[in-house]
Parts: structure tokens; C-alpha cells; sequence
């Protein structure tokens, strides 16, 4: 058998070419992922559960290739808790159709991802699970909701993982954790979840260290009826082009200076490909009434949840069973009327203002995150509601109007500070044009290759480990 290290730097597809030749076993691969898991699991906390054995993978084009799935989605045989006190003892015997999905292209489930309670924070620190740390800088947030998966793909635990982005999800902990995050367009794959408006507002995929990984899962979940196949999309296209950049934030604010370094490097390096960059006007929001539209989108959710428990088990949710700014989010849905129609007519508006300014352009290019990733607790469900949602809207400014909109973006690693810890920028396109991302991500790769960046908390590195990280 190979030395768990070695497997650890190959991505998916790598992994699934050695078990098609017979250089290496399934089981073997299974085995792997779960000794790493173990070992580096209690410094990361980014695995919740893992599964007790491998099913016999199917002969797809992932055959074989242990990953994990977010805790916010049901599989066969694991606890499903959502990162929640409400549901710690839930499991679950059925498969979803999405599921299904995975499970017929080979890919085998090794366990669970940690994220944030019921998916609502960009952080993932639940009053469940505790912290899940940085592989970078174990005193730093992994980001979230799916920091689990960020930091297990960050750290080579498995090639990739299931994640999913309701306004910024997938991307924020790729950018936090070095990785790559793309959310497909609203409609493109088949859905995990349904059953409230901010469930459709979210698009499942995967996190990876591979553009070809993400690909490829794409083109083995897509739905087919809202927008023709994009296929594998496998190489860059020769087609150069017009891409509209910007960094205010849609609070009007402008991002800390390693994050203007990261943006400013991403102009440079599109220019020198043949990109025709523009410096544009950043889109000019109700920031206030857009906010306001997405939280109670999000306390509507909640408010569904709470409702849905208390008719099936005939007594009331508990306040200790949620955190406190779960509870807060229901409130404030509860107590606006028509919250609902007041939220679309605001999400009508800002995907408007947005089109206006991205409708001309192929691309375009904004930081992430506005702030490089932050120490543990920033993000804290513990905060005062109202410190906690300004403290997100200035770190996550750029991100949930794709999922408004509908459209397709991704967070790409392309700068690492050597005094610091990485920082993604975003990339987004029309609704529909996800095959034009991943050409152009296939592009920035082979130009900037970020495959073998790996933080010290990694299979790679701590296997390796001669001396202490003095940033720990």
C-alpha cells in the first residue's frame, strides 16, 4: 500500500486512475483517508463522524475515492445533526437523490463535515461540535458553514468534500483554507435539500484542491432541465475575455490591505493572460433592506424547522437546543408581516443593480472576503445578534448576491502571504455560464498552480513535521 502522505497529495481523479489500474484498492484508499482522519482530526475538529466501513464503490469515473459530506445533509447510516443540539441523535437510513448521484460515480463517503448550526454562519464554532480550526493557523476560523470540509480538503484528510453555499458557503472557507470553492449556478444540479426559499437559494457541489475534482463532480450532478449540460469541462478555452472588477463591498465598504494585494495580484495575472480587465463602479445596493431580506429569509428557514419539530415530537422546541442566534433569526422573521414578499421584493431590486453593472462583462472579479481570515470567535453564535450580523456584512460583503441572482461563482487560491494566511478572490459569470468558470479556472491553475500549497496541519506537512509552527 502506498504511504498515506503520498495518497494525500493526489486529488480525486488521481486517486480514481490508480484504482481503474489496480495500483491500489478502494479499500486501501478508504483506509487511508480514515487513518488521517484520525490523526489529524483532533487538532482540526473539521470531521464529526466517520463511517465505521467503506461501501463497495460503483465503477465510475470517481471509483473508489473517499470523500466527505456536510453534516448539513442527510447519508445512509451517519448521524445527520446539522450542526445542531436539536438534532444530535438524528439519523438517517435513505438516500437522497442527490446522494445517489455520488454514490453511482464511485465516490465513497468516509464521514461527516462540521458546520455551522443549520448552515447560517460563516463560521463553523457550534455550540454542538465546538471550533473547527485553520489548517493554516489552528488559532484562526476555518470560515463556514462548510469550514469542515474546507479544512479536511485543505489538510489532505480526502481529495475533496460535499459542501454547499446559501450565500457564500462554499466560497468563504475555500478562500480562508487555500482551497477551491465554486458554486454552481442556481438550477444546475440535482438538489440535497428542499423545503424553504433559502434551500433554494442553495446550491450543492464540492470543496477541492483541483479544479479538474470540481469538474468533474459537476458533471456528475448536474440536473439537465434548467440549463443544457456543461459536461467535464477539462482545459481552458482560447477565448479571451472581458471581465469587470471591484472591490466595495455591498455595506459600501472597502477590504483590509492583503486582501487589496490578493485583488490587485488576480488583476495582474488576468491582464498578463489577455484578459481585457476594467476597473468598474461597484454595484450601489440597499444594503440595509438587502440584509434585512436575506435574514429573514434565513429566520424563515428556522421559523420551518422549529414548526416542523414541534407538530412531529407534540412538544415545543427547548431555547437550549438552538443557539441563541438561531432563535434570534426566527424572531425576526415572526415579527415582520409579509417578511417573505418584502424579501423578494428586495432580492427583485438588488439583482437588478447587480445585473446592471455585470450584465456587460464575461466575468467579474471581487475579493472573497473582505478581511483576511480571522481568529476563532469572531464569528461566534454567541455574539449579540446585532454585532454578529454587522460583523458578517463587513467580512462577507461579496458573495450572497450570486445567490440571489442565481449565478455561478467561485473563490480561487491564487495568493498565499508568506507572513500570512491565504486569501482567495471571486470570479462570477451569467446564470448558466458555469463551463466558461471552469475554462477559465482550468486557466488560472496551469498559470498559478496552487496544488501543492499545503498549510503545516496537513497530511503532507505533519507527517513531515521537524519543527513547531511559531504562528500556532
Amino acid at each position: 500500500m502506498r504511504d498515506t502522505a503520498d495518497l494525500a497529495r493526489l486529488d480525486g481523479v488521481a486517486q480514481a486512475e490508480l484504482v481503474r489500474r489496480g495500483e491500489v484498492s478502494a479499500a486501501e484508499l478508504f483506509a487511508a483517508a480514515v487513518s488521517r482522519i484520525e490523526r489529524l482530526n483532533p487538532l482540526l475538529n473539521a470531521v464529526v463522524s466517520v463511517a465505521e466501513r467503506a461501501s463497495p464503490p460503483a465503477r465510475g469515473p470517481f471509483e473508489g475515492v473517499p470523500f466527505l459530506v456536510k453534516d448539513s445533509t442527510p447519508w445512509p447510516g451517519l448521524r445527520w445533526s446539522m450542526g445542531s443540539r436539536l438534532f444530535a441523535h438524528q439519523t438517517t437510513q435513505r438516500q437522497n437523490p442527490y446522494g445517489e448521484l455520488l454514490s453511482k460515480c464511485g465516490l465513497v463517503c468516509v464521514g461527516k463535515s462540521a458546520t455551522a448550526e443549520l448552515g447560517l454562519l460563516s463560521s463553523t464554532e457550534t455550540l454542538l461540535e465546538g471550533a473547527t480550526h485553520n489548517p493554516w493557523r489552528l488559532s484562526h476560523s476555518a470560515s463556514g458553514s462548510s469550514g469542515g470540509s474546507a479544512a479536511a480538503v485543505a489538510a489532505g484528510l480526502v481529495p475533496l468534500a460535499h459542501a454547499n453555499d446559501g450565500g457564500g458557503s462554499i466560497r468563504h472557507p475555500a478562500s480562508a483554507c487555500g482551497v477551491f470553492g465554486f458554486k454552481p449556478s442556481r438550477g444546475r444540479t440535482t438538489t440535497a435539500l428542499r423545503g424553504s426559499e433559502f434551500a433554494a437559494m442553495t446550491s450543492d457541489h464540492c470543496i477541492s484542491r483541483s479544479v479538474r475534482d470540481s469538474a468533474l463532480f459537476l458533471s456528475v450532478t448536474e440536473d439537465g432541465t434548467t440549463y443544457p449540460a456543461v459536461g467535464y469541462v477539462t482545459e481552458p478555452q482560447s477565448r479571451r475575455l472581458r471581465v469587470a472588477a471591484f472591490t466595495r463591498t455591498m455595506v459600501g465598504a472597502e477590504p483590509e490591505s492583503a486582501v487589496q494585494a490578493a485583488f490587485d495580484d488576480a488583476v495582474r495575472l488576468l491582464s498578463e493572460l489577455g484578459h481585457r480587465v476594467e476597473l468598474v463602479q461597484a454595484p450601489l445596493y440597499d444594503s440595509d433592506s438587502l440584509i434585512d431580506a436575506f435574514y429573514l429569509v434565513v429566520g424563515a428557514a428556522v421559523s420551518g424547522v422549529v414548526k416542523l419539530l414541534d407538530h412531529q415530537r407534540g412538544s415545543p422546541v427547548q431555547t437550549h437546543e438552538l443557539e441563541p442566534f438561531s432563535w434570534d433569526l426566527l424572531s425576526r422573521f415572526e415579527a415582520v408581516p409579509d417578511a417573505l414578499v418584502a424579501a423578494r421584493g428586495a432580492f427583485r431590486r438588488a439583482a437588478r443593480t447587480y445585473l446592471d453593472v455585470a450584465s456587460p462583462f464575461d466575468v467579474v472579479l471581487t475579493p472573497t472576503l473582505s478581511m483576511a481570515p480571522w481568529p476563532l470567535g469572531y464569528l461566534s453564535p454567541l455574539l449579540d445578534a446585532d454585532e454578529l450580523i454587522a460583523r458578517t456584512a463587513r467580512a462577507v460583503g461579496y458573495t450572497p448576491i450570486h445567490n440571489v441572482v442565481g449565478s455561478p461563482a467561485m473563490s480561487v487560491p491564487l495568493y498565499f502571504p508568506e507572513d500570512g494566511l491565504p486569501i482567495g478572490v471571486q470570479l462570477a459569470a451569467a446564470p448558466g455560464a458555469d463551463g466558461l468558470l471552469l475554462a477559465l479556472a482550468h486557466e488560472l491553475e496551469q498559470a498559478r498552480p496552487w496544488r501543492d500549497r499545503w498549510p503545516l496541519y496537513s497530511a503532507p506537512g505533519l507527517f513531515n513535521l521537524e519543527s513547531p509552527d511559531p504562528n500556532l
